[in-house]
C-alpha cells in the first residue's frame, strides 16, 4: 500500500519528470487510482484558495465605534447623562449612533456592489484515473492527478508538463507578460523564476493553443497564486491620510478641551465660587468645545464622494479610501489591461511597395486599412497585401466570436489580431476558409519560429502559407511578390530596417510567405517548402487604452508620479508607456526603465531613491512589487497601486489604496484592494483623485467652520467663569446651536462642488497637517470676533433693560447667524464668496432656509422658550445681531485678500 505521505514541496522544475512522477507516486499515463484520489483529497484538502474571512455584522457594527472623536462623544454623553442632563446625552448618543449606522450601511452596501461582481463559475478538468479520461470540478483534484490540457482550458492546478504538442499559456494574470509563453517538457534551474519556468503550467492561466498532459505538483494555497494570496494576507493594512490626521487632530483636540476645562474648574475654584456649579459649568465648557457634528459630516463627506464615485463606476470598500486618492502623490500601475486594452491589435502592415496603418483596436473587425495619405487601401488592387492578410488569416488556429455584445478569443491573442486585420479588409474567416481550404499543418515552435498551412487553392492547386519570426522566414525567402503579383528579388536589407522600426516602437513583428503552386504530398515536417516567396510584415501590440494618455497628463499636471510596472519585457513597456505618456519622448535616462534583474540587484538602502527616479519596471516579480511600494513609502509618498492580476495583490494591500479592476481583475486583487473600477479604466483614477480631493477640501471646509463656534462657546463660558459673571449663554442652548448648525448648516458643505483648478495644484504634503497655519490664524480670528460680540451683545441687552433669557436669547441667536455668514467664506477657503455663485450649491440654500426656520421656533414659540430658557427679541436685537454678523464676514474677507496678496509674490516666482 502507498505511502500516505506525499512530499509536494520540493522544486519540481528543477527535476526530471520521471523523477516528479516517482516523488508523486503516480503514473504517468494511467495516473491516480480512485483510492489514492480520496486518501489524497483527505490529506491534501480540496483545491480551492483559503476564503477571505470577512468581519460579521456584529463586529462591523462595533468597529465604526472605533475612532477618537466618537470616544470623546461617549464620554461627553455619559457625563451629561451623570449630571442628569439626560435630553444633553441623549442628542450626544443619537449623534454617536447615527455616524455608526452610516459608516455600517455604507460599508455593506460596497460589499454587496463588489459581490455582485464575482462571476460564479466552477471550473473543470479532464484528469486521468485509473487510465480513464473523466472530468471532475477543479476543487477535486489533488497532488498527482494527470490532467490532460487543451486551447482554452483554464489551469486548474500548478502542474508540471510531461508530454505538450505547441502548448501556450496566458500567464498575465499571474507574471503580467502579456505575450502568451512556449511550454517544453525541459528540466530547469531551481533558481529560475516564475516568469521563466517554461515547464511549469500555473493555477489560474489560460492555455490558448496546443495540448499537453501534466501532473498535478501543487493546489490550492500551495499553488503560486496561493503563495501570492498569503502575502496578501500578511501585508500590513496601513492608515490613511485622513485617519491618521483626524486622530492626531481628535488627540490634540481632546487635550485643548481637557485643558480648558480644567482651566475653568481651577479659576472658579481660585474665585470661591459653589465647586458643584463650577464643575457643571467646566463640563458644560467640554461638551460646548466637543465639535459633535465633525464625525457625522465626516462620514456623510465621505459617503456622498463615495455615490459620487459610484456614478463614474466605480465601488468604494472603505470609505477613507476616497480621501486617500486625493493626497495621492505616487500612482503605480499595471500595464496589461490597465493601460492598455489587453487585446492584440494590427497597427501596421508592411509590403515591398506599400506600407499602411490598420484603425481600430482590439477585437471588434471595426476598422480600415489607410494609405500614408489618409485612402482606404484595397488589397483587390496589392496582390502582396492580399497574400499577407491571408497568410495571417489562413495560418492561424485562433477564432474570434462575439458573445452578448463582447469580441472573445479562443487561442493565441496574436493570432486574434491577424484574423481580425483581415477582417477589416473585408477578409472575413469565413470567406477566407472558403477560398483557402486548409489541408495540413505544420505548428509553431520555438525552434522552428515559424507556422506553416498547407491551403487547397483554385482547380487542384496547393498554396503553402508560412508566417513567424521576421528572421527565420527570410530564410526561406528568394523573392517578394511586388502589388502587381510578380516576384523580384528579396530586399533582405529593407525588410529588416522596416521590422527593426516597428520593433523600436513596441510592436511584435511577424513575416507573411507564400509558394505556390506546391505539391501537396511534399507537404511535412522535413520539408523545406522550396523558395518562399515573402510577401509582407505585420505589425501588433496591446494598444493603450484610449482614455489612458490624457489621465496620465491630467495625474502629471496634479502634480502626481504615474509609475508603470509589469511583468513585460522593457522594451515593450518603455513603447507603452512613452506612448501614454509615463515616459518622456526626450527623456533617454537608463535610471528611467529597471528591470527587476536590475531591482535585485541593488542594494536595499539604494532601492527608494532608484525606485523614485524611475518611471518604468519591467520583469518585474511579485514580490519586487511588493518592495516597489515600500520603497515609495519610505520616501514619504502615499502611494495608490492599480492592478488586475494575481500577481498585483500583495502590492494592492500594502499601498495606501489599492485598485483593482472589477471586469477583467482576479478576486484575489479585488480581495485585497480599497476600491475596485467595474470598467476598468485607468482614466477612473484620474477621476477618483479629482474626487477625493474634492472630499478632502470639503472635510477641511467643515473643520474650518464649526471649530470658531466651539472654541467661542468654550471661550465664552471661560470668560465668565474668570470674571465671575453670568453666563451668556446655557449648557442647552450650546447643545442647540452644535447640532442644528451642524445638520442645517454644517453638512451642506458635503455637496459643495470640486473647485476650479483643483487638478493642478500639487497634491498635498502627507506631513501636512489637518489645518494649516493660516486656517488656524482664521479659525481664532472667528473665534475672537464670537466670543467679544457675545459678551457685547449679552451685557448690551441687559445695560438696556431686556431680562437674562432675553440676553442669553440674543447671544444664541448671534452664535447661528455668524455661523451662516461665515458659512458662506468657507465655501471656499483661498477665493473671495462672491466669486463662487451664489445658488451653484442648492444644498446650502435649503440649509440655511431650515435653520431660519429653526431659530425662529426656538425664540418665539413658548414650548420652545420653555425647554430652552429662551424669550422673544424685538427689530433692534436682530439688527444688532445682523449689524454684528455682517462685521466679522468683512474682518474674514480682509483676512483672505490680505493672505493672497501677501502670498502672491512667493507663488509667481
Amino acid at each position: 500500500m502507498e505511502s500516505s505521505t506525499v512530499v509536494t514541496a520540493s522544486p519540481h522544475h528543477g527535476l526530471p519528470a520521471h523523477e516528479v512522477v516517482l516523488l508523486l507516486q503516480t503514473h504517468p499515463h494511467r495516473g491516480l487510482s480512485r483510492s489514492q484520489a480520496q486518501e489524497r483529497r483527505e490529506q491534501f484538502g480540496p483545491n480551492v484558495l483559503p476564503e477571505t474571512v470577512g468581519a460579521g455584522p456584529l463586529i462591523r457594527i462595533l468597529r465604526q465605534f472605533h475612532h477618537p472623536l466618537i470616544y470623546v462623544l461617549l464620554v461627553a454623553g455619559i457625563v451629561t447623562a451623570l449630571l442628569r442632563e439626560y435630553v444633553d446625552a441623549a442628542v450626544i448618543l443619537a449623534v454617536v449612533l447615527v455616524n455608526a449606522v452610516i459608516g455600517f450601511v455604507q460599508e455593506s452596501r460596497a460589499e454587496a456592489a463588489l459581490q455582485s461582481l464575482r462571476a460564479m463559475v466552477h471550473t473543470h478538468a479532464r484528469v486521468v484515473r485509473d487510465g480513464v479520461e473523466r472530468t471532475v470540478t477543479s476543487e477535486e483534484l489533488v497532488p498527482g492527478d494527470l490532467v490532460l490540457l487543451e486551447a482554452g482550458d483554464k489551469v486548474p492546478a500548478d502542474l508540471r508538463i510531461l508530454r505538450e504538442t505547441e502548448l501556450r499559456v496566458d500567464e498575465s494574470a499571474l507574471t503580467g507578460e502579456s505575450a502568451p509563453v512556449t511550454k517544453a517538457e525541459a528540466r530547469l534551474p531551481e533558481a529560475t523564476p516564475v516568469a521563466d519556468r517554461c515547464n511549469t503550467a500555473h493555477s489560474g492561466t489560460l492555455v490558448t493553443a496546443g495540448t499537453a498532459a501534466g501532473i498535478v505538483v501543487a493546489t490550492g494555497a500551495e499553488t503560486e497564486i496561493g503563495q501570492i494570496h498569503r502575502l496578501v494576507g500578511a501585508a500590513e493594512v496601513l492608515a490613511t491620510p485622513l485617519t491618521a490626521k483626524l486622530a492626531r487632530f481628535s488627540q490634540i483636540l481632546t487635550v485643548a478641551i481637557l485643558g480648558l476645562a480644567a482651566a475653568t474648574f481651577a479659576l472658579g475654584l481660585l474665585r470661591r465660587q459653589d465647586p458643584v456649579e463650577t464643575f457643571n459649568a467646566a463640563v458644560a465648557l467640554a461638551v460646548g468645545a466637543i465639535p459633535e457634528g465633525l464625525p457625522a459630516a465626516v462620514t456623510i463627506t465621505l459617503a456622498i464622494g463615495v455615490t459620487r464615485m459610484a456614478k463614474r463606476r466605480a465601488v468604494i470598500r472603505r470609505l477613507p479610501a476616497v480621501e486617500t486618492l486625493g493626497s495621492t502623490t505616487v500612482i503605480c500601475t499595471d500595464k496589461t489591461g490597465t493601460l492598455t486594452e489587453n487585446e492584440m491589435t494590427v497597427r501596421r502592415i508592411w509590403t515591398p511597395e506599400e506600407s499602411v496603418e490598420v484603425t481600430g483596436s482590439g477585437y471588434a473587425p471595426d476598422g480600415s486599412l489607410l494609405t500614408p495619405e489618409g485612402a482606404v487601401a484595397s488589397p483587390d488592387g496589392n496582390a502582396a497585401l492580399r497574400w499577407t492578410l491571408l497568410t495571417g488569416a489562413a495560418c492561424n488556429d485562433a477564432a474570434v466570436t462575439c458573445r452578448e455584445g463582447r469580441w472573445q478569443v479562443t487561442g493565441d491573442p496574436t493570432e486574434a489580431a491577424m484574423v481580425v486585420a483581415a477582417a477589416k479588409a473585408g477578409l472575413p474567416p469565413d470567406s477566407v476558409g472558403t477560398e483557402l481550404p486548409r489541408r495540413a499543418t505544420i505548428p509553431f515552435t520555438s525552434e522552428r519560429q515559424c507556422m506553416a498551412t498547407l491551403h487547397g487553392w483554385g482547380a487542384g492547386d496547393h498554396v503553402v502559407l508560412v508566417k513567424g519570426a521576421v528572421e527565420r522566414v527570410l530564410e526561406m525567402c528568394d523573392s517578394q511578390m511586388q502589388a502587381d503579383g510578380s516576384p523580384r528579388p528579396v530586399d533582405r536589407a529593407a525588410v529588416t530596417e522596416a521590422a527593426g522600426r516597428f520593433a523600436a516602437g513596441g510592436l511584435r513583428v511577424l513575416a507573411c510567405a507564400v509558394r505556390t503552386p506546391y505539391e501537396a504530398d511534399r507537404f511535412g515536417d522535413d520539408d523545406p517548402f522550396g523558395a518562399l516567396t515573402f510577401t509582407g510584415l505585420q505589425a501588433m501590440l496591446d494598444p493603450p487604452r484610449a482614455a489612458a494618455t490624457p489621465a496620465v497628463t491630467a495625474c502629471h499636471t496634479a502634480g502626481i508620479a504615474v509609475k508603470m510596472i509589469t511583468g513585460d519585457h522593457a522594451g515593450t513597456a518603455s513603447a507603452i508607456a512613452t506612448a501614454v505618456g509615463v515616459l518622456d519622448r526626450a527623456d533617454t535616462h537608463s535610471d528611467k526603465v529597471l528591470t527587476g534583474y536590475e531591482l535585485a540587484a541593488t542594494p536595499a538602502d539604494e532601492l527608494p531613491e532608484a525606485v523614485q527616479r524611475a518611471s518604468v519596471f519591467a520583469r518585474v516579480s511579485p514580490e519586487q512589487k511588493l518592495r516597489l511600494v515600500e520603497a515609495l513609502q519610505q520616501k514619504g509618498h502615499v502611494v495608490a497601486m492599480t492592478g488586475d492580476g494575481v500577481n498585483d495583490a500583495p502590492a494592492l494591500r500594502q499601498a495606501n489604496i489599492g485598485v483593482a479592476m472589477g471586469r477583467g481583475g482576479t478576486e484575489v486583487a479585488k480581495d485585497a484592494a480599497d476600491m475596485v473600477l467595474t470598467d476598468d479604466d485607468f482614466a477612473t483614477i484620474e477621476a477618483a483623485v479629482e474626487e477625493g480631493r474634492g472630499v478632502f477640501d470639503n472635510l477641511t471646509k467643515f473643520i474650518t467652520w464649526t471649530l470658531p463656534t466651539n472654541i467661542g462657546e468654550g471661550l465664552v463660558i471661560l470668560v465668565a467663569i474668570a470674571l465671575g459673571a453670568t453666563l451668556p449663554i446655557l449648557p442647552t442652548q450650546i447643545l442647540w446651536i452644535n447640532m442644528t448648525t451642524a445638520v442645517a448648516l454644517g453638512l451642506m458643505l458635503a455637496f459643495e462642488p470640486k473647485e476650479a483648478g483643483i487638478m493642478t495644484r500639487p497634491p498635498r504634503d502627507p506631513a501636512q497637517p489637518l489645518l494649516t497655519t493660516a486656517l488656524m490664524g482664521r479659525i481664532l480670528l472667528v473665534s475672537g470676533l464670537l466670543v467679544a460680540g457675545s459678551w457685547w451683545l449679552f451685557e448690551w441687552e441687559l445695560a438696556h433693560g431686556a431680562e437674562v433669557t432675553e440676553a442669553r436669547t440674543a447671544a444664541l441667536n448671534l452664535f447661528v447667524v455668524v455661523e451662516a455668514f461665515y458659512l458662506f467664506s468657507c465655501r471656499s477657503l483661498t477665493r473671495s464668496a462672491w466669486r463662487i455663485g451664489l445658488f451653484t450649491n442648492r444644498w446650502l440654500i435649503a440649509g440655511v432656509a431650515v435653520q431660519a426656520v429653526a431659530q425662529v421656533a426656538i425664540t418665539y414659540l413658548p414650548a420652545m422658550n420653555a425647554v430652552f430658557e429662551t424669550a422673544p427679541l424685538d427689530t433692534g436685537a436682530w439688527l444688532r445681531i445682523f449689524g454684528i454678523a455682517t462685521a466679522v464676514s468683512l474682518a474674514v474677507a480682509a483676512e483672505k485678500t490680505f493672505r493672497a496678496q501677501s502670498s502672491a509674490p512667493r507663488s509667481s516666482r
